[in-house]
């Protein structure tokens, strides 16, 4: 068992052996303060910090070549948030796994009062 039980695989990688960890993963944000280049968005005062600040993550459309962060950034906004993450690929999920996706969160706001934020990539 972990000595650090939240931590996902890929931190606990990185924690045994940080030189067999690929180099995007060691260079991954992990925390919103880590990314760069943003500010106009995420600066203080920007409208996004001032909905994430109150715990609220607005629909949006990240769009970018491969490898630019979006998952990431999506990632860390739910962190941010504290709400849960989900994300489907648009490629290989249809209309019935969105419709499940959003029955387990709106099942989630009502029991734990906890949002998701639903990530759906290669649309």
């Amino acid at each position: 068992m972990s000595a650090h039980p939240d931590e996902d695989l890929f931190t606990r990688a990185w924690r045994q052996d940080k030189s067999q960890v690929p180099l995007a993963e060691r260079m991954r944000p992990r925390s919103l303060d880590e990314v760069v280049g943003q500010d106009h968005v995420l600066g203080p005062g920007r409208l996004l910090a001032r909905l994430l600040g109150r715990g609220r993550v607005p629909s949006m459309i990240l769009w970018g070549p491969p490898g630019v962060g979006k998952t990431t950034l999506a990632r860390l906004l739910a962190e941010r948030a504290e709400a849960e993450f989900i994300t489907l690929s648009a490629t290989s999920s249809g209309v019935k796994q969105i419709r499940e996706v959003v029955d387990r969160a709106a099942k989630r706001r009502s029991y734990e009062g906890r949002a998701t934020l639903l990530f759906i990539d290669e649309i």
